[in-house]
């Protein structure tokens, strides 16, 4: 009887060293853009990297999961979380009240405010709507910086394209007069060869309603226990120093925000 009892402990032993052998190797499917850097990036090899991409990486080993990545057009991706494609997106998606009706997010990860970029030689002295009267600018669609400009900037013509990098072809060309965009987005392209035309005209006040608190993870609707898995892994790797070692990577300063 004691050797049936210790078989039958020695199995249910095996059987749990297996599901958790399984639970570790569960994968988890996280969508991006990768078309805007430094937060996000499609190489010319067709490999992904970015801030949001060793963000979700250093996540997934938290949460003791493999991270598998899918580039996805930014107009597409909440429908494409929706339908299945992936299982969270991590791209620099803003929490607001918007997106709230169609997704549910975790806690913030990241948070810096916009800013306006213009020309070297532009007359714009700053980012009110006086400032910008008459002007065009360009900005990604479907953004809360998108937003912004159309709700603020009503005696200008807002421009919006399909992808950062192609609002910055545009300013470089002089086929815009200012653009908008989180500043740091602006700031690492104004380093670059492309972006030395140009350069920062201000920083806009985050308006809560419009930007919300900061960028999240999108999950699906009701999806709450892998929402509350990734808050414990920010949590985590905020307290570990791990999220840390990713900020300096790519920037001089707590991106987290306030």
């Amino acid at each position: 009887m004691r050797i049936a009892l210790r078989i039958a402990l020695a199995a249910s032993a095996a059987l749990m060293t297996v599901g958790i052998a399984q639970a570790q190797e569960k994968t988890l499917k996280i969508g991006t853009e990768g078309a805007y850097p430094p937060f996000n990036n499609l190489t010319a090899d067709g490999k992904l990297e970015g801030f949001d991409v060793d963000i979700a990486q250093a996540l997934c080993d938290e949460m003791k999961v493999k991270c598998e990545f899918v580039a996805q057009d930014w107009d597409g991706i909440i429908p494409a979380l929706q339908a299945g494609k992936f299982d969270a997106i991590i791209a620099s998606m803003s929490i607001t009240p918007e997106r709230l009706k169609q997704v549910d997010f975790t806690h913030k990860y990241y948070n810096t405010p916009p800013a306006i970029a213009a020309p070297k030689d532009t007359d714009i002295k700053g980012v009110t709507k006086e400032d910008l009267a008459g002007k065009t600018i360009g900005v990604q669609a479907s953004t809360t910086h998108f937003n912004y400009s159309t709700a603020t900037y009503t005696d200008s013509t807002v421009k919006p394209y399909p992808t950062a990098q192609e609002y910055q072809l545009d300013l470089a060309n002089g086929r815009l007069d200012a653009v908008n965009d989180d500043i740091v987005v602006l700031t690492q392209w104004l380093d670059t060869p492309e972006g030395a035309c140009c350069k920062i005209v201000g920083a806009i006040k985050p308006v809560v309603e419009i930007h919300g608190p900061g960028a999240g993870i999108a999950i699906r609707k009701g999806e709450t226990d892998l929402a509350n898995r990734f808050n414990a892994a920010i949590d985590a790797i905020r307290a570990n120093g791990k999220y840390k070692e990713i900020n300096d990577k790519y920037f001089k300063f707590d991106v987290y925000g306030g």
